[in-house]
């Protein structure tokens, strides 16, 4: 049986009410992986009729979180960046994204962008899904059209973020 909206709200909610620390946000990770697999759920929020680079689908009255669809019909890379206060969920559904986590080397200061250094570099897939806690700089790179879903701790939109220039 293909995962509605609505059950992927409600597990959400669980999950972040029982503990909205590591262990409620990887529930999260894992629901959100589980709905990228799921076909059904990617044609009905990712599907040929949603062209938006940011659609969210569901923002939580009472605990805050957002869950976004994300449909990019072209090449986007972006800059090194954290989440400001809050952890983000990038979740594959179709698509590939080459994912790079970075090191911070000095900080942004006098509204200069700040350094980092590359960490590591890994493919999300179909499926996958990963966690990016509070303060950790990432930069996502699609290479072709590409759908995922992100969770966001709390709605980004207007919230200051840290961006960087890599070294």
């Amino acid at each position: 049986m293909a995962l509605t909206l609505d059950q992927l709200i409600t597990e959400c909610r669980a999950a972040l009410r029982a503990d909205p620390g590591p262990v409620g946000r990887e529930q999260v990770r894992r629901l959100i992986a589980t709905a990228c697999a799921d076909a059904a759920f990617v044609q009905a929020h990712l599907g040929p009729d949603n062209r938006s680079p940011r659609k969210i689908l569901h923002e939580d009255a009472e605990l805050g979180f957002c869950i976004i669809a994300h449909v990019y019909e072209a090449e986007k890379a972006s800059r090194p960046h954290d989440h400001g206060p809050t952890w983000a969920i990038y979740g594959q559904a179709c698509g590939t994204t080459e994912m790079t986590d970075w090191r911070i080397v000095s900080p942004p200061t006098g509204g200069r962008l700040g350094q980092v250094e590359a960490v590591r570099t890994y493919t999300l897939e179909p499926g996958d899904a990963h966690l990016y806690k509070e303060g950790e700089v990432h930069s996502p790179g699609r290479l072709e059209a590409n759908r995922l879903i992100r969770v966001e701790g709390v709605n980004m939109n207007g919230v200051p973020r840290r961006w960087f220039d890599p070294r």
